[in-house]
């Protein structure tokens, strides 16, 4: 097997291209998805002596904290290249970051941050019209389909839908039990627990555990909040910073035409189905197993995620319901063009789209992904082209 750094990002060639550009370039996603490793890859082949920095530091957060530009001149020298990784943990990051944009035009940094909260919401007006954003997450289906090839890593499916694709978890079979405990355990929640903005743990524990259980229904605050023993207010809230710390993702419901369609809707997927499995400690591998179809969905829609973001597809996603209980997994829209999805772990027969959705939506491209053609779905984007079909 191929060494971790050897296993290449699909965000790697846009990064590269923007080195030099005169803006700051923010690397953001959950811990462990690999951020450093990417950036000491992308420094080490920039033939720039890079500036390292790291928030975890206390040193490091004092003097980039309330730092003027004469302060960062003598901080960085003449240094082309800097690098802030764990950038979230340094006081008012954003300021700092504009000034290095403004003052410093001549030398490229390239923040990193495990954590929405402050580094994606602090230097969202200070860096308006100064940043490249991209964000970086558990390894995809088209990234592993590269590193290997098509076949290996449609035999591995199997494997992922029960211990994920973190780095870590993927370069190190035989040891995905430990290390995905070890990640749902200490690393998932470190960015709320620091911040302070989580007051009760525990209550957010089981809001996590009550998620992992219902991937692939709709989630109603309100019910959640009696199960989990909260108001619904306070479980939005908890669901929000998991949102923001790259846990779990809400898709909403689709409402265009018909007056019996769920308007108002919501489900709540995992980023990592292996994490999802860690959070209820079940590692049960498939023929074992009574949730394959909502793992399913939950893998399927999180890689079309990781695939739009990567390709810069502007693609709007939601589920789609009606109050009689007629659905479709997914539907998204892309340039204009609908399309829906249904999803069946294994479909002999093509499943029916509800006859309601097509009257509605008469031009909608409609199709099922089955595990067979699973690569129709995830690799459509034109750049992935897969390899080893043989």
């Amino acid at each position: 097997m191929k060494t971790p750094k050897s296993i290449n990002r699909a965000i790697e060639k846009q990064i590269k291209a923007k080195i030099g550009k005169g803006k700051v370039i923010l690397l953001l996603g959950p811990r462990q998805s690999g951020k450093t490793t990417l950036v000491r890859r992308i420094a080490g082949q920039s033939g720039l002596d890079p500036l390292w920095l790291s928030g975890d530091e206390p040193d490091t957060r004092g003097l980039l904290a309330e730092a003027t530009s004469t302060h960062l001149k003598a901080i960085i020298g003449g240094k082309r290249l800097v690098i802030i990784d764990e950038a979230q943990r340094i006081s008012n990051i954003g300021l700092t970051l504009k000034l290095c944009a403004d003052m410093l035009p001549k030398t490229q940094v390239i923040a990193t941050g495990s954590s929405a909260f402050e580094l994606a919401g602090a230097t969202s007006e200070p860096l308006t019209g100064r940043k490249y954003e991209y964000h970086l997450f558990p390894l995809s289906f088209g990234e592993m389909v590269l590193h290997q090839s098509l076949i290996e890593e449609k035999r591995l499916i199997e494997h992922r839908l029960v211990f994920g694709s973190y780095p870590e978890v993927v370069t190190h079979p035989g040891q995905e039990r430990e290390l995905l405990s070890l990640l749902a355990e200490s690393y998932l929640y470190k960015d709320i627990f620091s911040l302070g903005i989580a007051k009760k743990p525990a209550l957010l524990e089981r809001v996590v555990q009550a998620l992992a259980l219902q991937i692939g229904s709709e989630v109603s605050y309100h019910e959640l909040g009696q199960l989990v023993g909260a108001d619904k207010e306070t479980v939005e809230r908890y669901i929000d910073l998991l949102e923001k710390a790259y846990v779990v993702f809400r898709l909403n419901s689709f409402s265009r035409n018909l007056r019996n369609e769920l308007k108002k809707s919501r489900k709540v997927y995992f980023w990592d189905t292996g994490i999802r499995n860690a959070v209820i400690r079940n590692f049960n591998p498939l023929h074992l197993r009574q949730d394959i179809g909502a793992l399913w969905e939950n893998y399927l829609v999180a890689e079309r995620q990781k695939a739009n973001w990567y390709s810069g597809r502007g693609a709007n996603i939601w589920f789609w319901r009606t109050h009689s209980q007629q659905e479709i997994d997914f539907v998204e829209e892309r340039d204009g063009i609908l399309r829906a999805w249904e999803f069946k772990w294994h479909a002999p027969r093509p499943p029916r789209i509800p006859k309601s959705f097509m009257e509605a939506y008469p031009d909608c491209i409609t199709g099922h992904v089955s595990v067979d053609k699973v690569e129709e779905f995830l690799l459509e984007n034109k750049d992935i082209s897969p390899r080893g079909t043989k």
